[in-house]
């Protein structure tokens, strides 16, 4: 029987993926599964809030526990993939782990379990009752089916499922101004997934496959005669207005702050990073060459998501509206690493994104917290709040130099592989925008700091310390330590970072792996 070698260097045979598989099923299908199930058990318990929050903790929490044990295993035995029903790739339904997708898989499970922790004092029982948390779990069905799925077709449906949570999300309380936010998020992600669909039917009349493994063996072969390049610049714009890039980001602004802030958290730390964890999977397991003629206009578009992106937080006094354009000056340094497509890079782009799901929802749990001691949202008004909650500024300044990429915070190590190997190749535009964006985001957070904690009142009053919730700031301090673990001891996420771009730079160890011996349909 032939063997399959996969990213790590290891030899492994057909027999001993489908023994591995059949003992791993369960590992695989548990973050898609659970919280569906679950969810539908909330909605069935609608007229018993009370009971929601602490049913969709235990799932979350299951959720994270089994998408650690996944991740240990991939990175024990290496990546291995499962095809629902018996019906053996490239027809039937792949779900695949590899370091990547388990990684961003178990990031977000983090990030949900905070969010949920978080919103158990934060949304009221009017907003429990009519769906926050049967939404984030359909949101985390399809955000973990996105990370694990192994056929682009089902890749849009993920996307379909957690869109659909997030406009419910977005809605909840029924205020004018989330109306507006709404319907200017579903126009643009409606123009989006429709182009993700052209694209994925254009893409079934040529290779008359979904599966990716299946359709990166093809691609060769048909790379002279079908019209590659404008499939992958098709998925390079779909992928880019879902990751909100330059000039097709206003929508974010737009919305983000127009929900709860703890639905904020959840939509900033994990929405564009989906869509960028798409343009990793299409433009270099789909088409590595076709991205790579690309990467000048992807370098283009990095730079200028990065510069508007920051430039807007610096215009801002709305501290909502600040954290929506440092989310989007943070995908253009996502996108450098694609733009670059070598393995530190790409390894950049990797550890970034774990990195941006963490801050960014501390951040906007951040400024909850801001809201609730001060009062008010704006800059103007705000000031004192050093004296009063000292707690709350000491991780508001650990928050502010882990988003710009200072230490002790986890935003140092990425932006320093990027710009080494920015500074490697022929990227030094590059590697100076990303240094720019990092001062410039120092100046924007910075702002936020000085005005809101550290100066007093512009009216003179004194701030009263007002008693946060313990759970809110339990959830925040929750999120704070694997932000210090990663800026103290960053070896481990790494090593982890720079094996998930292996794999992405080595697309045939891939499909090897998710199809039986002898190649495709």
């Amino acid at each position: 029987m032939e063997s399959a070698s996969n990213p790590y260097g290891v030899d492994i045979s057909q027999a001993m993926i489908v023994e591995r598989v059949a003992l791993a099923d369960w590992l695989l299908v548990f973050p898609v599964a659970l919280p569906l199930l679950a969810a539908a058990i909330l909605v069935m318990l609608r007229s018993r809030p009370k009971l929601h929050a602490p049913i969709a903790l235990a799932v979350i929490g299951v959720v994270l526990v089994s998408n650690v044990v996944l991740l240990s295993r991939v990175l024990d035995e290496g990546p291995f993939a499962m095809t629902m029903g018996r019906w053996l790739p490239p027809f039937g339904i792949t779900f695949v782990a590899d370091t990547l997708g388990v990684l961003l898989a178990t990031t977000a499970a983090l990030v949900a379990l905070v969010c949920a922790l978080f919103g158990s004092t934060s949304i009221d029982v009017t907003g429990k009752r009519y769906g926050f948390y049967p939404f984030l779990l359909l949101l985390m069905t399809g955000v973990g089916g996105s990370f694990l799925t192994g056929d682009i077709f089902n890749l849009y449906v993920w996307f379909e499922v957690f869109l659909i949570s997030s406009f419910g999300l977005l809605i909840l309380g029924s205020e004018r101004a989330q109306l507006d936010g709404a319907f200017k998020y579903a126009i643009l992600n409606l123009v989006a997934t429709t182009l993700f669909l052209i694209a994925t039917g254009l893409l079934y009349g040529v290779f008359g496959t979904l599966n990716m493994a299946d359709i990166a063996l093809k691609a060769d072969g048909l790379r002279e005669e079908a019209p590659l390049t404008m499939l992958a610049t098709l998925y390079l714009v779909a992928f880019g207005m879902k990751a909100a890039a330059f000039p097709l980001h206003f929508w974010l602004p737009a919305s983000y702050h127009t929900p709860r802030l703890v639905v904020g958290a959840l939509f900033g730390a994990l929405l564009t990073k989906v869509g960028i964890y798409a343009l990793l999977r299409t433009l270099f397991l789909l088409f590595p060459e076709e991205g790579g003629a690309l990467s000048g206009v992807i370098a283009i578009v990095a730079i200028l998501t990065m510069i508007f992106g920051v430039i807007g937080a610096l215009a801002q006094t709305d501290i909502r509206r600040i954290m929506g354009y440092i989310v989007i000056s943070g995908i253009g340094i996502m996108m450098a690493g694609l733009a670059l497509g070598d393995r530190m890079g790409l390894a950049g782009t990797v550890l970034y994104a774990v990195h941006s799901m963490l801050v960014m929802a501390a951040l906007y749990l951040l400024v909850a917290l801001m809201r609730k001691a001060g009062g008010t949202y704006s800059l103007s008004e705000l000031g004192g709040l050093y004296r009063s909650h000292p707690l709350l500024a000491a991780m508001a300044l650990l928050l502010v130099l882990s988003a710009a990429g200072l230490p002790p915070g986890s935003g140092l190590w990425p932006k320093v592989m990027l710009v080494k190997s920015a500074l490697d190749g022929e990227g030094g535009w590059l590697a100076f925008a990303i240094l720019l964006s990092g001062l410039m985001t120092t100046l924007a957070l910075g702002r936020v700091f000085a005005l809101a904690f550290w100066r007093p009142r512009v009216d003179g009053a004194v701030v009263p310390a007002t008693p946060l919730d313990r759970s809110g700031m339990f959830a925040l301090v929750l999120i704070m330590v694997p932000i210090l673990w990663i800026g103290l001891y960053p070896e481990p996420v790494l090593a982890m970072a720079d094996a998930a771009a292996a794999s992405l730079l080595d697309p045939a160890s891939y499909s090897l792996l998710v199809l039986p011996a002898g190649g495709g349909s």
